[in-house]
């Protein structure tokens, strides 16, 4: 599936094209399933520059079909699921490792093979299917360089996450597993009962509760939280910093609210000395700690719905749906 110019979800089209056999250090995966997430929709509504014919998505999960001279990690039959950042392997990151990104610049996954450099992929957790599989690779990795490597989550501690998004569901299972105390938004009473079947030991309407940053510290005693899930944006960060307790960790990810207004109290941020931790998804190392702590607990992606590749701009269409619960995907 290429993505045309001018970009939008109707602009996507079927083609047919070959995946080399691997050269050194390279394999050939078979695409099994894709995810969807806020920036794929991003980059095929034209908001983010793409060049004419780039093949979307970034996350996935396949099968290894065969591997070139010099590989040792992986072999033919392996799960395995992409990398977003592949020049970020460990470490610390520099503005240079962040190019290359599939699904924009780079070719991205909404195709059944790929051969790309063996780096560009880690093994998935064993015991997940191939979708629940292709839902780590951005959202999962995100929440999980947000709570546990940047954070760094403890347990006995109190997160605050926002919404049902990917990210927002991932982080609240990794919190759970960790052995916190998550506090948990949203607009939908639905939604609000979902969140509480997860695990979520508070939650909070904030359509009903507007200063909802002071209902949190209502529920923990006028402390506030130590780790917030920052996916609003702008018009959330306010309440979220009213939320925090002194010190706290808020990990800005996203700004699902929209972008219209670009407001940071500063006076508050500066009382509470607030640490304020801009997360662009992580690292291979943290994808691999990642899916052996999911292979320890009883993690299990949430899915909403799943489409075909050739239904790919219904599922584009798809994640505007208000009422959605976690990921759409796409099976190959």
């Amino acid at each position: 599936m290429r993505l045309r110019h001018p970009a939008s979800p109707d602009a996507l089209h079927m083609d047919t094209a070959e995946a080399p056999a691997p050269s050194r250090g390279e394999i050939r995966v078979r695409v099994r399933a894709a995810s969807l997430n806020f920036r794929d929709a991003l980059v095929v509504n034209g908001f983010f520059a793409a060049r004419d014919g780039l093949i979307p998505l970034s996350d996935a999960a396949g099968e290894v079909l065969d591997v070139g001279e010099g590989v040792a990690e992986l072999k033919p039959g392996d799960a395995v699921i992409s990398n977003f950042h592949p020049a970020w392997l460990d470490g610390h990151i520099e503005r240079s490792q962040l190019t290359g990104t599939p699904g924009g610049p780079a070719d991205g996954f909404a195709c059944e093979q790929v051969t790309r450099p063996v780096t560009h992929f880690t093994r998935a957790p064993r015991g997940l299917t191939w979708t629940e599989s292709a839902t780590l690779t951005c959202a999962g990795v995100t929440a999980w360089r947000a709570l546990v490597t940047d954070g760094p989550l403890r347990p006995g501690e109190r997160v605050l996450v926002q919404g049902t998004g990917g990210v927002s569901l991932f982080a609240l299972q990794f919190a759970k597993a960790a052995g916190a105390t998550v506090i948990a938004t949203s607009s939908s009473a639905a939604k609000l009962e979902r969140l509480e079947a997860l695990g979520a030991d508070h939650v909070i309407n904030y359509r009903a509760t507007e200063k909802w940053g002071e209902a949190v510290l209502e529920l923990t005693g006028g402390v506030g939280v130590d780790h917030v899930i920052e996916v609003g944006g702008p018009h959330t960060l306010p309440q979220s910093v009213i939320a925090a307790r002194t010190g706290a960790h808020l990990a800005i990810i996203g700004a699902v609210g929209g972008f219209d207004i670009d407001v940071i109290p500063f006076a508050i941020v500066q009382a509470k000395r607030l640490r304020l931790q801009g997360v662009t998804v992580g690292s291979r190392r943290d994808q691999l700690d990642m899916v052996r702590a999911i292979e320890a607990s009883a993690i299990r992606p949430i899915i909403e719905r799943t489409y075909p590749l050739e239904q790919l701009p219904a599922a584009m269409h798809g994640l505007k749906d208000r009422e959605r619960f976690g990921k759409v995907c796409i099976e190959l």
